[in-house]
């Protein structure tokens, strides 16, 4: 619980080393499914036609995806592999237990690159639902792979695929933290900052291009922007005192912030360039965790002002602080879904700490998980899941859990620590 406290102020005695690195990862997340959805649209993935071990990978990719959201139950295709032209029986594949196909082709083009054209059938119906035809460098034939099937998912769920997003996450391993951003399923993992000492607060731009962060590498703490195609940062927020907490408003053109320039932990409105600081609240206890509701309008963030740590809500603008959490004595870091239904956040259920949901309309909470210490939940950008922290035989491993509490995965590192998950923005193609 003192852990868990102590966070509130973001560990105004951890000492951050951030060191701009380009470097490969040396291990990868491996995801384990431990739950599923109630009812999964069984679909068949066949082989797709061209030569060569590409077409094997981008199936591998597609396949791997739809399984891990637990939304999909993969029907076997069989060894013969279907060109996107194929003539489909049907009733052969219905027979089979498919209700839907998936077929493609893989040819080389100019410049080392593939063309990778699939098309989606529906067995209900006897219809083709679409397809694309895309290129791409084999190098990045993984990303093709997650393009097709967040199509496939959109178009068999009615709401955007999260494949082609990406996460990022802190890696503790023999005295080294990393900062590493992957694809979401956890393969192709970078490092963008590397220390000897802990990185916290991770915090992903709307247009996924730039990170916010804290960092003590001046012997205090300091926030940070960084571009992750550059390398290149800026300081956003370096007044006398602690800089924490960055939070990105939906326009990305400020970032809300906890300083102590004034005294105690307070809530600050910053321009991302570091110009304009503007305070939003005065209180006698400790104000920290800021989120941006989806419109903008709102400011959601932890405070102890009523005794114990609850969740508040401030306009963006200032004003005056709405209590939105009651039931129980501990509940944190809140995150708010992005059709700004729902609210993520850490509530204390006896001695536990667990990811907790609430509909904000209805304030009624649920517990999505059975941990024991969770935090730093974050919602995919299509609301569908939430990717959290947690601690599994005294060591940090991910975790994502449905909305609904249905489907679980774990993620972890072999031989590491893994904290501080962040899952990004939709990406434009």
């Amino acid at each position: 619980m003192h852990a868990m406290r102590f966070r509130l102020i973001l560990g105004a005695l951890v000492a951050v080393i951030a060191v701009l690195l380009a470097l490969p990862a040396r291990a990868q997340l491996n995801i384990e499914i431990t739950g599923a959805g109630a009812s999964r649209i069984p679909i068949a993935v066949a082989g797709f036609e061209g030569e060569g071990p590409v077409p094997q990978a981008v199936v591998a990719v597609v396949r791997a995806d739809l399984e891990r959201s637990g939304l999909f139950k993969l029907v076997d295709p069989g060894a013969l592999p279907l060109g996107e032209a194929a003539a489909i029986d049907h009733a052969n594949w219905k027979d089979r237990g498919a209700d839907a196909l998936v077929v493609g082709s893989v040819a080389p083009t100019s410049g080392g690159r593939v063309e990778v054209r699939f098309r989606l059938h529906d067995m209900q119906k006897q219809a083709q639902l679409g397809g694309l035809a895309l290129v791409a460098q084999v190098a990045h034939i993984r990303t093709t792979g997650h393009r097709i099937a967040d199509f496939i998912y959109e178009k068999l769920l009615g709401e955007p695929g999260i494949f082609s997003t990406r996460i990022a996450y802190v890696v503790k391993a023999g005295g080294r933290y990393e900062l590493q951003i992957a694809d979401a399923d956890g393969m192709n993992a970078q490092t963008a900052l590397a220390s000897r000492e802990p990185i916290i607060s991770p915090s992903w731009s709307p247009d996924g291009a730039r990170l916010a962060y804290v960092s003590f590498e001046a012997k205090k703490p300091i926030v940070y922007v960084h571009s992750l195609a550059s390398g290149q940062r800026h300081v956003a927020a370096n007044f006398k005192g602690s800089n924490s907490a960055p939070a990105w408003s939906p326009d990305g053109a400020k970032l809300a912030v906890v300083l102590t320039k004034d005294g105690g932990s307070q809530l600050y409105l910053v321009s991302a360039d570091g110009s304009g600081v503007r305070r939003l609240a005065s209180s006698s206890g400790i104000d920290t965790e800021p989120f941006f509701s989806p419109d903008g309008q709102f400011i959601y963030f932890t405070s102890d002002r009523g005794g114990a740590p609850q969740v508040y809500r401030i306009p963006a603008t200032g004003g005056e602080a709405q209590r939105v959490t009651f039931e129980g004595s501990y509940n944190v870091t809140p995150r708010i879904a992005p059709d700004g239904k729902t609210m993520a956040f850490v509530s204390r259920n006896g001695s536990r700490f667990q990811v907790t949901t609430m509909d904000l309309a209805t304030r009624q909470p649920q517990i999505l998980t059975d941990s024991a210490k969770d935090e730093s939940p974050s919602f995919a950008p299509n609301g569908r899941m939430i990717l959290y922290a947690t601690e599994i035989g005294g060591r940090g491993v991910l975790a994502a859990v449905s909305a609904d509490g249905r489907i679980k995965q774990r993620l972890s590192v072999a031989a590491g620590d893994v904290r501080e998950p962040a899952w990004g923005p939709f990406m434009k193609n």
